[in-house]
């Protein structure tokens, strides 16, 4: 885009609008269309934010190593600064997630409410479960449904793969869900969707819902 001649206004906003979303995506994926524009939406923001501390420092300060064409702008500086400053922020970034991060819990019950019933099922976090909802984007945690016992009548089916299989699920969106540590009594309320599957007895969830 900088290194381009001078474009009109509308040509502009097309391309990098496009450019937004196709970044957004490739990013964090779809999972329906409400998440996809707030991702968006965030994604703007944030840019917003960066574009206008940038253009504060080249108007008030006018570094010979800043430069705009076509509403970008272009830094030069060497790739060893590059690499160096991205992989402090980096570290900075990990290091603020490690202390912030909420306590991994081991030893977990999960307690499923769905109309006037509450079901309290055995809970196991399982990174290998990374399944969403393709409609509402919400993570999908997976139980028997001997374990849940009446569902609602409002299902649907969403595509499901394992390692040895592929086919579909039936999935809802209980009125609570709450992880209970059986360690230290600490509740965390997840918002997930229930998918129903062979669980053995057990609520199988991402961990990574527990960050949220």
């Amino acid at each position: 885009m900088i290194l381009a001649p001078k474009l009109p206004v509308p040509l502009s906003l097309g391309i990098k609008t496009a450019g937004a979303f196709t970044i957004v995506i490739a990013a964090f994926g779809v999972h329906g269309s409400r998440r996809l524009m707030k991702n968006t939406f965030t994604f703007f923001a944030v840019n917003f934010i960066f574009a206008g501390v940038i253009y504060a420092v080249y108007s008030w300060l006018k570094p010979q190593f800043m430069h705009f064409s076509n509403s970008c702008f272009y830094i030069d500086f060497s790739l060893l600064l590059l690499v160096t400053v991205t992989a402090a922020l980096y570290g900075a970034v990990c290091l603020f997630r490690r202390f912030t991060a909420p306590p991994c819990f081991d030893d977990t019950q999960v307690m499923i409410r769905c109309g006037g019933k509450v079901s309290a099922i055995e809970g196991l976090a399982d990174t290998g479960n990374a399944l969403i909802d393709c409609f509402t984007g919400r993570p999908v945690m997976i139980c028997s449904r001997e374990d849940i016992g009446d569902i609602p009548a409002r299902v649907r089916l969403i595509p499901c793969s394992t390692v040895s299989d592929t086919g579909v699920i039936p999935v809802f969106r209980p009125d609570e869900v709450v992880i209970v540590n059986r360690i230290t009594g600490e509740k965390k309320p997840v918002d997930v969707m229930i998918g129903l599957g062979k669980c053995s007895g057990r609520a199988v969830y991402d961990p990574k819902i527990l960050k949220y």
